[in-house]
This record gives structure tokens, sequence and C-alpha cells, in this order.
């Protein structure tokens, strides 16, 4: 089937995510093919102390992102886009949006990118002996309940972006089993939040006098491959603002952005693995068995499934990459030059390669916010050289790549080395890999291991979760989502593998170890510079 037939037959699938800095829409054939993508690029705010995004910006970009695909469909085969065959939202995990029974928010958006949950986290992990990170939603709710936020006790509905998303276009309160288990921990048999931990933090706030139970305010969890309802007359109102779009389009469950990763890059069958590189970056590996001990660098959550997933998280990715090549496009265009920025980054990504491979020497932590995985609870965008460095170029834009990868690389340094983990294949998805041969290669000397970069890598989580939601309307009777994605999409599909070097691997460890050691530089950097 052509696209304009797949369009006019309704043989499609949408996947709209909510990431960091952009939102975007991916429409495809239920064979995975792209036909059409949206953008609407945006940037959380820090407002009293907690990073954020208002209501009016999550609605607006919404609009703004399905716009954006209608018109490119529009312009493409000359079609109004009216209807899609299903559809699916995903955003960037956890965080916490409250609401009261009149559907009012309690309190302005905090997203995962917040630290102020120390103390939740801590006294959670603890009861549960299971690693509760700051950024889950129950570190949030819990940190409200210990700091006596008046709004805890009108809370009626406690959840992430995407299930929010997900409940404006459809009135359920649900979200994918993946989203969930960045909410609350999961039991992988039961497909279902933990209950002995549920009835653990009853018990712990039973003394407060809430007039709520923990199950009474989180989303249900659902797997892929479930019906999760129709857009509404209203739903369809907010995100076509032409009003074209018709109501009673199925939605699939919606999802986080690690369990679109892994779907993206199909590594949702045990021994496999996933790196997603961006603002935030975070290495999943889907596990066999149990880890030996709770490690508070490595969070447990599931792919879509359900099935159990070992995951090595960094809140900084990208952020201050992308800045300095902004930087480069400041002076280009200073000395009289219209710098394209596809080609900017290509070119200094491509010049990375002749740097040397420790990076001479340099040192740098693209640390916007708090690192969990270094323990830090907040951070400060720092870049450092001895007067022995060798200050080139490429050597600069390569330690900027390789830190990008910094701290994941030290959480999957404990589950490869440490906890002897296997795994059969490692891809890599996000614009971290979009110039070949680069990115790619900076994570195969990270993990030891060939890493594979599928065509399909730049469209990333959106393109997942148009997977997820294909597969919910065209699966086969008891047809499993790994069986679907190997069989069914990525069976032709092409795609390359960069084995490492022995150098290069030589290289990144000894960049890693400076990591490590520079440390004491990053927390000081807090410290000092509380301007």
């Amino acid at each position: 089937m052509n696209a304009m037939n797949a369009i006019k037959e309704n043989k499609t699938a949408l996947g709209i995510e909510f990431g960091s800095t952009r939102i975007k829409a991916v429409l495809t054939d239920l064979q995975g093919n792209v036909l059409a993508v949206g953008f609407h690029d945006w940037e959380n705010s820090l407002v009293d102390g907690l990073w954020t995004y208002s209501l009016e910006e999550i609605h607006a970009g919404l609009r703004s992102c399905y716009s954006s695909l209608r018109e490119s469909v529009a312009a493409r085969y000359g079609l109004t886009l009216t209807r899609v065959g299903a559809i699916g939202i995903s955003a960037m995990m956890h965080g916490y949006l409250a609401f009261d029974k009149a559907g009012t928010l309690l309190v302005p958006f905090r997203t995962w990118r917040n630290s102020n949950t120390q103390q939740a986290a801590d006294e959670l992990t603890e009861l549960f002996q299971f690693n509760i990170p700051l950024r889950w939603t129950i570190s949030h709710i819990y940190q409200c309940i210990l700091n006596g936020e008046p709004h805890v006790a009108d809370i009626d509905f406690a959840t992430t972006l995407d299930s929010f998303i997900h409940w404006e276009l459809t009135g359920e309160k649900i979200t994918g089993i993946g989203d969930a288990a960045g909410i609350f921990p999961i039991d992988s048999k039961k497909l279902d939040y933990d209950q002995e931990m549920v009835d653990k933090f009853d018990a712990l706030i039973a003394g407060r006098n809430l007039p709520w139970k923990l199950r009474d305010i989180l989303p249900k969890v659902l797997v892929a491959g479930e019906s999760a309802g129709v857009l509404t007359e209203e739903g369809a109102k907010l995100l076509d603002e032409s009003g074209n779009l018709e109501a009673g389009i199925p939605f699939a469950p919606s999802e986080g952005d690690a369990g679109t990763g892994m779907v993206a890059t199909n590594s949702v069958a045990p021994r496999t693995g996933n790196v997603s590189a961006g603002t935030s970056t975070f290495a999943m590996i889907v596990l066999e068995d149990k880890l030996s001990k709770l490690y508070r660098e490595i969070d447990m959550v599931t792919t879509p499934d359900g099935y159990p997933v070992a995951m090595s998280h960094a809140n900084n990715g990208t952020s201050d990459l992308n800045a300095w090549v902004n930087i480069f496009k400041e002076f280009t265009e200073l000395m009289g030059y219209e710098a394209d920025m596809g080609e900017l980054y290509g070119k200094l990504y491509t010049n990375s390669l002749k740097g040397d491979p420790d990076c001479g020497g340099l040192l740098a932590y693209g640390y916007y916010s708090g690192e969990g995985i270094t323990h830090l609870n907040e951070g400060r965008p720092i870049f450092g050289r001895t007067p022995n460095s060798r200050f080139t170029l490429a050597n600069f834009m390569k330690v900027n790549l390789y830190t990008s990868l910094g701290a994941v690389k030290l959480g999957m340094d404990i589950l490869l080395k440490e906890e002897g983990v296997k795994v059969d294949r490692i891809m890599g998805h996000g614009g971290f890999f979009k110039t070949k041969g680069v990115g790619q290669r900076y994570l195969a000397a990270a993990v030891g291991a060939p890493v594979t970069v599928m065509d399909t890598a730049s469209e990333g989580g959106p393109w997942g979760m148009a997977l997820l939601a294909a597969y919910m309307l065209d699966k086969k009777e008891n047809e499993s989502l790994g069986d679907y994605l190997e069989k069914r999409i990525f069976a032709d599909m092409a795609g390359s593998t960069i084995t490492p070097t022995a150098e290069d691997i030589e290289g990144f460890e000894t960049f890693t170890a400076r990591y490590r050691a520079g440390i004491p530089f990053e927390k000081a950097a807090v410290e000092a510079m509380d301007w």
C-alpha cells in the first residue's frame, strides 16, 4: 500500500512525544514506514527553584506540533488529515502533575529534572529496599507530604506528562506499564504496581489523615497492545486547531520515553539493550535475572510489555554540547557566514574524530541539573583543562561528546562489569547519533561492545510510540510485542554496526577515570557558583 492510500484508508499510526526540548509527531503506515513528521521546539523554565513547563506551553506545543504534521501531510500528499488509524502519546518520564476533583492543576508541573526530593527518595528506598530515584513521581508525592504542602489533601489524580495529555485527549486516567515503572515500582509478574510496596506506602502515610490511598490517585496500568480509549470531541478540538480531525480514533496506552526508546531500537527482549542519547541520556538492558543487590545508581523499570529492565539514567546529556554548538554558530555569523545548524553539527562532530582517544586530557561536565548517578542534587556546566592538555577544536568537541555519555557510562559499568549482565546487542538512537559514525563510535568505546544504529534512529521515541499504536491496531492473536517488532518491523530494516577498537576503548576508559576523579571539581562548582 502506498503512502497516499494508507492515509486515505486510515492504515496509519501517529506517535507524539514530548521531549525536553522538542515535541515531535511521527505518522507511519502499519509497517512502520514514516509518512510525515511534525515539530515544535520548546524549553523548560526554572521557576521558584523548580524546573517546569506551564500548561499553556504544553497545550500550545501539542497544537503546534500537530499542525506542523498536518501541514506536512497536506504539502506532501495534497490530503487533509481528518483521521488516523491509532494514536499514542509519549513523553519524558517521571515528574509530578497533581489535579483536584475538578481537574485543576494544584501546583506547577514539576519535571524529572528536579532534585528537591532527596529525603523522600532516601526514605522510600529504605522502606521498599528498592531504588527509588529522586525524579520518580512517588518521590515527588512523598516529598510534598514531608514538606507539609497544603495541596496534598486535595489530590484526586497524580500523574506524568504523557498520562496527563492522554487523559485530556481521551478522558482515560491510564498509563503504559513502562511509564508506570517511573511512577512507582512494578510487579512484572502481575503487570501492575507492586502491591506489597503500595501497602507499605499507605501504612507510612496513614497517620497524616489524608483522604486518599495511593491507588486512588495513580493512573491505571496498561500494557502494550491493550486499548486505552478513543479521542473525544474535546480532545480533537484540543489537538487540531483546524477542526478537521474527527473524534473516535483509538488510542494505545501512553508511554514514557524510555519505553518508546526500547521499541524504536527493537530492544524489548531479554539480553537486548539500547542507549537513548539526547537532552537526557539513558541506557537500558532487558534482564534475564534480578540484580544481586540494590544500587542507587541503577533504576529498575520495565519494557512496554512488562519485562524488567535495568536503567542507567543520566539527567544531563547534550544540553551543554548544544550550547557550545550555538556559540560556534554565533561565531560563523560574526564572520559573515550563514550557518546551517545541520551542517554545523555534522562538521563539528565529524572533526572530533581527529581528536586524541582520551580527549587530550580535557574534562567537561554538562550538568545543567543534579545527577543521581554521581550523587549531586544540583549541577553547574563546567569545562576544565591542565596546562599540559591538548586544547584543540577536535579534542574540545570530543570531550563534550564523551561527557554526554559520562554518567551513563558509570551505571553501565556496574551492570556489565560488576553484575556481569549479558547483552547480545546494544542499539543507539536519538539526536546524538544523527551524524553518521560519530556518536555511535563513542558509545561503542564506552560500553566496549558493538553498537548498532538503525536508519530510523533519528526518528527516535515518537516513531517508537507510533509503532506501539500500530501494534495495538494490527497485532495478530497472541503475537508478542517482541515478535511483532522482530518479524514485522525490523526484519528488513537497514542499519550499521560499529565495533570499537582497543585504542578507542582504552581512550574512553582513561577519560572515565578522569571523569570519576573530577567529580569533586563539579561538586565544588555547585558550592562556589551560587549565583
